[in-house]
Protein backbone atom coordinates (compact mmCIF):
# COMPACT_ATOMS: atom_id res chain seq x y z
CA UNK A 1 0.00 0.00 0.00
CA UNK A 2 1.49 3.35 -1.36
CA UNK A 3 2.17 5.57 1.90
CA UNK A 4 0.69 9.26 1.85
CA UNK A 5 2.88 12.22 0.67
CA UNK A 6 1.88 14.20 4.05
CA UNK A 7 3.44 15.52 7.47
CA UNK A 8 1.32 16.45 10.30
CA UNK A 9 3.51 17.24 13.69
CA UNK A 10 2.03 16.11 16.93
CA UNK A 11 1.63 18.78 19.27
CA UNK A 12 3.78 17.89 21.81
CA UNK A 13 6.89 16.10 21.27
CA UNK A 14 9.12 14.99 23.99
CA UNK A 15 12.71 14.71 22.60
CA UNK A 16 16.05 15.77 24.19
CA UNK A 17 19.00 16.36 22.15
CA UNK A 18 20.80 13.29 23.02
CA UNK A 19 19.16 11.66 21.52
CA UNK A 20 19.43 13.11 18.02
CA UNK A 21 23.41 12.06 18.43
CA UNK A 22 24.40 8.05 17.76
CA UNK A 23 25.97 6.32 20.54
CA UNK A 24 29.00 5.51 18.23
CA UNK A 25 29.56 9.38 17.10
CA UNK A 26 32.93 10.23 16.64
CA UNK A 27 32.06 13.49 17.98
CA UNK A 28 31.29 12.11 21.02
CA UNK A 29 34.66 11.19 22.82
CA UNK A 30 36.14 14.40 20.88
CA UNK A 31 33.38 16.34 22.76
CA UNK A 32 34.59 14.87 26.48
CA UNK A 33 38.07 15.68 25.50
CA UNK A 34 37.21 19.09 25.40
CA UNK A 35 35.01 19.32 27.92
CA UNK A 36 37.79 18.15 30.00
CA UNK A 37 40.01 21.12 28.76
CA UNK A 38 37.71 23.76 28.93
CA UNK A 39 36.98 22.90 32.46
CA UNK A 40 40.96 23.62 33.55
CA UNK A 41 40.44 27.10 31.78
CA UNK A 42 37.53 28.04 34.57
CA UNK A 43 39.79 30.35 36.35
CA UNK A 44 41.11 32.07 33.18
CA UNK A 45 37.98 32.29 31.65
CA UNK A 46 37.03 34.01 34.99
CA UNK A 47 39.90 36.94 34.43
CA UNK A 48 38.25 38.03 31.04
CA UNK A 49 34.73 38.10 31.97
CA UNK A 50 33.48 41.09 34.84
CA UNK A 51 30.97 39.73 37.33
CA UNK A 52 28.34 42.45 36.43
CA UNK A 53 26.70 43.63 33.07
CA UNK A 54 25.21 41.70 30.23
CA UNK A 55 25.75 38.21 29.38
CA UNK A 56 28.29 37.44 26.78
CA UNK A 57 28.63 34.33 24.88
CA UNK A 58 30.15 31.56 27.26
CA UNK A 59 33.61 30.89 26.43
CA UNK A 60 33.43 27.54 26.60
CA UNK A 61 30.15 27.42 23.80
CA UNK A 62 32.34 30.44 21.80
CA UNK A 63 35.61 27.34 22.02
CA UNK A 64 33.15 24.20 21.27
CA UNK A 65 31.55 26.20 18.21
CA UNK A 66 35.17 27.27 16.92
CA UNK A 67 36.30 24.01 16.88
CA UNK A 68 33.17 22.74 15.00
CA UNK A 69 33.77 25.51 12.40
CA UNK A 70 37.13 23.26 12.08
CA UNK A 71 35.88 19.90 12.33
CA UNK A 72 33.06 20.75 9.15
CA UNK A 73 35.13 23.01 7.07
CA UNK A 74 32.68 25.37 7.72
CA UNK A 75 34.45 28.38 6.06
CA UNK A 76 32.66 31.82 7.58
CA UNK A 77 31.24 32.80 11.25
CA UNK A 78 27.81 33.31 9.01
CA UNK A 79 27.28 30.07 7.54
CA UNK A 80 28.15 28.01 11.07
CA UNK A 81 25.36 30.10 12.74
CA UNK A 82 22.81 28.84 9.92
CA UNK A 83 24.38 25.55 10.68
CA UNK A 84 23.24 26.04 14.18
CA UNK A 85 19.83 27.07 13.56
CA UNK A 86 19.06 23.81 12.39
CA UNK A 87 21.58 21.60 12.97
CA UNK A 88 21.04 19.45 16.14
CA UNK A 89 24.77 17.65 16.20
CA UNK A 90 26.25 21.72 16.35
CA UNK A 91 23.81 22.16 18.79
CA UNK A 92 24.21 19.10 20.78
CA UNK A 93 27.94 19.87 20.64
CA UNK A 94 28.24 23.36 22.02
CA UNK A 95 25.55 23.27 24.36
CA UNK A 96 22.67 24.97 22.96
CA UNK A 97 19.07 23.49 23.94
CA UNK A 98 16.59 23.19 20.79
CA UNK A 99 14.81 26.09 21.94
CA UNK A 100 17.90 28.64 22.30
CA UNK A 101 18.35 31.51 19.73
CA UNK A 102 21.25 31.41 18.26
CA UNK A 103 24.30 34.35 17.84
CA UNK A 104 24.47 37.09 15.36
CA UNK A 105 27.23 36.12 13.25
CA UNK A 106 28.98 39.63 14.00
CA UNK A 107 28.38 39.32 17.90
CA UNK A 108 30.13 35.69 17.62
CA UNK A 109 32.93 37.05 15.81
CA UNK A 110 33.47 40.31 18.18
CA UNK A 111 33.53 37.18 21.05
CA UNK A 112 36.37 35.27 19.31
CA UNK A 113 38.10 38.30 18.95
CA UNK A 114 37.93 38.06 22.65
CA UNK A 115 39.84 35.27 22.89
CA UNK A 116 42.41 36.15 20.88
CA UNK A 117 43.30 39.07 22.80
CA UNK A 118 44.03 36.87 26.01
CA UNK A 119 45.15 33.98 24.60
CA UNK A 120 42.45 31.60 24.99
CA UNK A 121 43.55 29.11 21.98
CA UNK A 122 47.15 28.86 23.02
CA UNK A 123 45.72 27.97 26.60
CA UNK A 124 43.26 25.19 25.34
CA UNK A 125 46.11 23.80 23.19
CA UNK A 126 48.26 23.46 26.43
CA UNK A 127 45.25 21.76 28.30
CA UNK A 128 44.41 19.22 25.19
CA UNK A 129 48.68 18.16 25.53
CA UNK A 130 48.44 17.94 29.78
CA UNK A 131 45.27 15.35 28.92
CA UNK A 132 47.29 13.44 25.89
CA UNK A 133 50.25 13.69 28.64
CA UNK A 134 48.33 11.97 31.16
CA UNK A 135 47.12 9.57 29.19
CA UNK A 136 50.71 8.64 28.50
CA UNK A 137 50.70 9.36 25.10
CA UNK A 138 53.42 11.98 24.45
CA UNK A 139 57.02 11.60 23.99
CA UNK A 140 59.19 13.11 26.46
CA UNK A 141 62.73 12.83 24.33
CA UNK A 142 61.70 12.18 20.45
CA UNK A 143 60.42 14.85 18.23
CA UNK A 144 59.92 15.81 14.63
CA UNK A 145 59.63 18.89 13.14
CA UNK A 146 58.83 20.91 9.48
CA UNK A 147 56.98 24.23 8.22
CA UNK A 148 54.27 24.86 5.53
CA UNK A 149 53.27 27.59 3.79
CA UNK A 150 49.52 29.05 4.39
CA UNK A 151 48.62 31.66 1.58
CA UNK A 152 47.70 34.73 2.75
CA UNK A 153 44.31 36.25 1.63
CA UNK A 154 45.75 38.43 -0.22
CA UNK A 155 46.55 38.57 -3.90
CA UNK A 156 49.62 39.77 -5.88
CA UNK A 157 47.75 43.20 -7.24
CA UNK A 158 47.82 44.28 -3.68
CA UNK A 159 51.44 43.71 -3.59
CA UNK A 160 52.63 47.39 -4.24
CA UNK A 161 55.73 49.56 -3.75
CA UNK A 162 56.20 50.96 -0.39
CA UNK A 163 57.04 54.54 -1.71
CA UNK A 164 54.15 54.40 -3.89
CA UNK A 165 56.15 54.70 -6.95
CA UNK A 166 54.25 52.12 -8.66
CA UNK A 167 53.15 53.25 -12.09
CA UNK A 168 49.24 52.70 -12.54
CA UNK A 169 49.42 49.94 -15.43
CA UNK A 170 46.59 50.98 -18.25
CA UNK A 171 43.66 48.99 -18.23
CA UNK A 172 41.28 50.95 -16.32
CA UNK A 173 41.34 51.93 -12.20
CA UNK A 174 40.17 49.65 -9.37
CA UNK A 175 40.45 45.94 -8.11
CA UNK A 176 40.36 44.61 -11.67
CA UNK A 177 42.39 46.28 -13.59
CA UNK A 178 45.21 45.00 -15.98
CA UNK A 179 48.78 44.43 -14.52
CA UNK A 180 52.05 43.67 -15.73
CA UNK A 181 55.12 42.84 -13.50
CA UNK A 182 57.22 41.67 -16.75
CA UNK A 183 60.30 43.08 -16.01
CA UNK A 184 59.89 45.15 -12.76
CA UNK A 185 61.67 43.93 -9.78
CA UNK A 186 59.37 42.78 -6.81
CA UNK A 187 60.91 42.27 -3.21
CA UNK A 188 59.54 42.32 0.12
CA UNK A 189 62.24 44.74 1.30
CA UNK A 190 60.51 47.36 -1.22
CA UNK A 191 56.97 46.28 -1.63
CA UNK A 192 54.23 45.29 0.22
CA UNK A 193 50.36 44.26 0.36
CA UNK A 194 47.68 46.50 1.07
CA UNK A 195 45.69 43.59 1.82
CA UNK A 196 47.53 41.69 4.31
CA UNK A 197 50.73 43.91 5.25
CA UNK A 198 51.98 41.00 7.30
CA UNK A 199 52.21 38.54 4.25
CA UNK A 200 55.32 37.87 2.40
CA UNK A 201 56.06 36.95 -1.07
CA UNK A 202 57.66 33.35 -1.03
CA UNK A 203 58.27 30.85 -3.22
CA UNK A 204 59.38 27.27 -1.96
CA UNK A 205 61.81 26.32 -4.37
CA UNK A 206 62.83 27.46 -8.04
CA UNK A 207 60.10 25.68 -9.72
CA UNK A 208 57.49 27.05 -7.97
CA UNK A 209 56.00 30.30 -8.21
CA UNK A 210 56.24 33.27 -5.46
CA UNK A 211 52.88 33.64 -3.48
CA UNK A 212 51.99 36.03 -0.72
CA UNK A 213 51.91 33.91 2.17
CA UNK A 214 52.97 32.86 5.78
CA UNK A 215 54.76 29.81 7.43
CA UNK A 216 53.59 27.54 9.81
CA UNK A 217 56.06 25.37 12.00
CA UNK A 218 55.04 22.36 13.95
CA UNK A 219 56.86 20.15 16.27
CA UNK A 220 55.65 16.44 16.79
CA UNK A 221 56.45 13.98 19.72
CA UNK A 222 57.01 10.65 18.16
CA UNK A 223 55.38 8.51 20.17
CA UNK A 224 51.56 9.31 19.30
CA UNK A 225 52.12 11.75 16.92
CA UNK A 226 50.63 14.25 18.42
CA UNK A 227 51.82 18.16 17.75
CA UNK A 228 53.08 19.80 20.81
CA UNK A 229 53.85 22.87 19.91
CA UNK A 230 52.85 25.33 16.57
CA UNK A 231 53.27 28.39 15.90
CA UNK A 232 53.31 30.94 12.31
CA UNK A 233 55.67 33.00 11.30
CA UNK A 234 56.35 35.50 8.08
CA UNK A 235 57.50 33.16 5.07
CA UNK A 236 61.49 33.67 4.89
CA UNK A 237 64.10 30.68 4.20
CA UNK A 238 65.50 31.14 7.46
CA UNK A 239 62.21 30.85 9.25
CA UNK A 240 61.65 27.14 9.70
CA UNK A 241 65.05 26.41 11.49
CA UNK A 242 64.94 29.83 13.90
CA UNK A 243 61.41 28.54 15.15
CA UNK A 244 62.26 25.01 14.95
CA UNK A 245 65.15 26.27 17.84
CA UNK A 246 62.39 28.38 19.13
CA UNK A 247 60.09 25.06 20.02
CA UNK A 248 62.60 22.95 20.68
CA UNK A 249 63.40 25.50 23.83
CA UNK A 250 60.47 25.56 25.10
CA UNK A 251 60.12 21.67 26.04
CA UNK A 252 60.42 21.36 29.32
CA UNK A 253 63.57 19.24 30.75
CA UNK A 254 67.04 19.13 30.57
CA UNK A 255 67.59 15.89 29.34
CA UNK A 256 69.00 14.27 25.99
CA UNK A 257 66.64 14.51 23.51
CA UNK A 258 66.37 14.03 19.13
CA UNK A 259 64.61 15.55 16.63
CA UNK A 260 63.77 14.70 13.34
CA UNK A 261 63.80 16.92 10.15
CA UNK A 262 64.32 16.97 6.27
CA UNK A 263 67.06 18.47 4.19
CA UNK A 264 65.82 21.88 4.22
CA UNK A 265 67.22 21.88 8.17
CA UNK A 266 70.72 20.15 7.29
CA UNK A 267 73.11 23.36 7.42
CA UNK A 268 75.72 23.64 10.22
CA UNK A 269 74.35 26.26 12.20
CA UNK A 270 70.89 24.61 12.87
CA UNK A 271 73.11 21.17 13.66
CA UNK A 272 74.98 23.07 16.32
CA UNK A 273 72.35 24.69 17.70
CA UNK A 274 70.80 21.81 18.24
CA UNK A 275 73.82 19.59 19.70
CA UNK A 276 74.26 23.13 22.03
CA UNK A 277 70.98 22.29 23.53
CA UNK A 278 71.46 18.48 24.22
CA UNK A 279 69.47 17.45 21.28
CA UNK A 280 70.45 15.44 18.73
CA UNK A 281 69.51 16.44 14.51
CA UNK A 282 68.35 13.49 13.31
CA UNK A 283 68.08 15.40 10.00
CA UNK A 284 67.94 13.93 6.47
CA UNK A 285 71.48 14.48 4.72
CA UNK A 286 71.98 17.02 2.00
CA UNK A 287 74.37 15.27 -0.06
CA UNK A 288 74.57 18.14 -3.08
CA UNK A 289 74.50 21.11 -0.43
CA UNK A 290 77.35 23.24 -0.80
CA UNK A 291 80.27 22.08 1.15
CA UNK A 292 78.19 19.29 2.13
CA UNK A 293 76.14 17.83 4.52
CA UNK A 294 76.48 18.98 8.10
CA UNK A 295 75.17 15.38 9.01
CA UNK A 296 77.78 12.42 9.99
CA UNK A 297 78.48 8.86 10.66
CA UNK A 298 78.46 9.70 14.10
CA UNK A 299 74.10 10.20 13.68
CA UNK A 300 73.51 8.00 10.81
CA UNK A 301 75.24 5.20 12.29
CA UNK A 302 72.78 4.72 15.01
CA UNK A 303 69.23 2.50 14.31
CA UNK A 304 67.26 5.57 16.37
CA UNK A 305 68.84 7.60 12.81
CA UNK A 306 66.31 5.76 10.17
CA UNK A 307 63.21 5.24 12.79
CA UNK A 308 63.02 8.99 13.04
CA UNK A 309 63.23 9.62 9.31
CA UNK A 310 60.61 7.20 8.67
CA UNK A 311 58.21 8.91 11.70
CA UNK A 312 59.12 11.99 10.91
CA UNK A 313 57.07 12.03 7.82
CA UNK A 314 53.84 11.78 10.11
CA UNK A 315 53.67 15.77 10.19
CA UNK A 316 52.47 15.76 6.83
CA UNK A 317 49.27 13.97 7.79
CA UNK A 318 48.65 16.57 10.17
CA UNK A 319 49.50 19.61 6.88
CA UNK A 320 47.12 17.50 4.84
CA UNK A 321 44.30 17.38 7.36
CA UNK A 322 44.84 21.57 7.73
CA UNK A 323 44.62 22.23 4.57
CA UNK A 324 41.76 19.87 3.01
CA UNK A 325 39.18 19.83 6.29
CA UNK A 326 40.52 22.21 8.25
CA UNK A 327 40.95 25.45 5.66
CA UNK A 328 44.41 26.01 5.93
CA UNK A 329 45.91 26.02 2.44
CA UNK A 330 44.27 29.79 2.22
CA UNK A 331 44.03 31.46 5.53
CA UNK A 332 40.25 33.55 5.63
CA UNK A 333 42.00 35.71 8.08
CA UNK A 334 44.52 38.54 7.91
CA UNK A 335 47.80 39.68 9.94
CA UNK A 336 49.93 37.30 11.74
CA UNK A 337 48.17 36.69 14.89
CA UNK A 338 44.85 35.83 13.49
CA UNK A 339 46.54 33.28 11.33
CA UNK A 340 48.43 32.10 14.38
CA UNK A 341 45.18 31.76 16.33
CA UNK A 342 43.74 30.08 13.28
CA UNK A 343 47.10 27.82 13.14
CA UNK A 344 46.89 26.98 16.51
CA UNK A 345 43.40 26.13 16.59
CA UNK A 346 43.39 23.55 13.70
CA UNK A 347 46.25 22.19 14.87
CA UNK A 348 44.69 21.19 18.57
CA UNK A 349 41.57 19.87 16.56
CA UNK A 350 43.86 17.49 14.77
CA UNK A 351 45.43 16.60 17.62
CA UNK A 352 41.86 16.22 19.32
CA UNK A 353 40.70 13.62 16.39
CA UNK A 354 43.88 11.77 16.68
CA UNK A 355 43.17 11.44 20.84
CA UNK A 356 40.03 10.07 20.18
CA UNK A 357 41.47 7.26 17.35
CA UNK A 358 43.94 6.14 19.97
CA UNK A 359 41.95 6.24 23.42
CA UNK A 360 38.08 5.69 22.12
CA UNK A 361 39.28 3.56 18.77
CA UNK A 362 37.06 6.22 17.02
CA UNK A 363 37.20 4.85 13.09
CA UNK A 364 39.36 6.92 10.56
CA UNK A 365 36.95 8.03 9.08
CA UNK A 366 35.25 10.33 12.03
CA UNK A 367 35.02 13.88 12.67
Amino acid sequence: MRGLDEMQESLFTMSKLEDFVPADHPLRPIRFLVNDALKRLNGLFSLIYADTGRASIAPEKLMRALLLQVFYSVRSERMLMEQMRYNMLFRWFVGLAMDDAVWDHSVFSKNRDRLLAHEVVEAFFTQVMTTADKQGLLSKEHFSVDGTLIQAWASHKSFVAKDGSDDQPPGGSGRNRQANWKGKPRSNDTHASTTDPDARLYKKSDKTPAVLCYQGHVLMENRSGLVVGAVVSHADGMNERIHALRLLDCLPGRHAKTVGADKAYDTRDFVAHCRARNVTPHVARHERRWGGSAIDGRTTRHGGYGVSQTIRARIEEHFGWAKTVGHLRQTMYRGLRRVDHQFKLTMAASNLCRMARILFAVPEGGA
